[in-house]
């Protein structure tokens, strides 16, 4: 059975435009995911989706990809859907989050059952995009 994950990026992503937000991917870096380097904190990311910033975007049910800049350089970004902790609204908080992907940036197995630790995404965020508002309303997904 195909995976909801995909398919709930793709929804709260479409609310967020609609909306005039701008969406947010927090994502756990991995050898899989291209991103620049320079800008994982704490082996995360988090990613301005928003239409402004992410050009060429394709929300597949593997992986994202689309092009953006970093310090003015034009950068091809591919995340696996299984990489994303969260994806949310910068401006209030509101999105979902998702189990944590269960290898380490190393490829190691990190224990099975792991959840998205909100704690964690938001020390991540701080240090490159402001975080989700406290008391946001993230909706942890299994």
């Amino acid at each position: 059975m195909a995976s909801t994950k995909p398919y709930l990026i793709r929804a709260v992503h479409e609310w967020c435009l609609d909306e005039g937000f701008t969406p947010y991917l927090a994502v756990q870096v991995d050898p899989r995911t291209r991103v620049p380097r320079e800008f994982v904190k704490d082996g995360q990311i988090v990613l301005n989706v928003g239409a402004e910033a992410a050009h060429k975007l394709l929300i597949g049910n593997e992986e994202i990809s689309f092009q953006a800049r970093f310090n003015g350089a034009s950068f091809p970004v591919l995340v696996p859907v299984s990489a994303v902790l969260a994806i949310y609204a910068r401006e209030n908080g509101q999105g979902m989050a998702f189990e944590a992907n269960p290898e380490n940036a190393a490829g190691e197995e990190v224990g099975a059952g792991g959840t998205a630790n909100l704690e964690n995404l938001e020390a991540a965020t701080e240090k490159t995009e402001p975080p989700p508002p406290r008391g946001s309303h993230l909706t942890r997904i299994k």
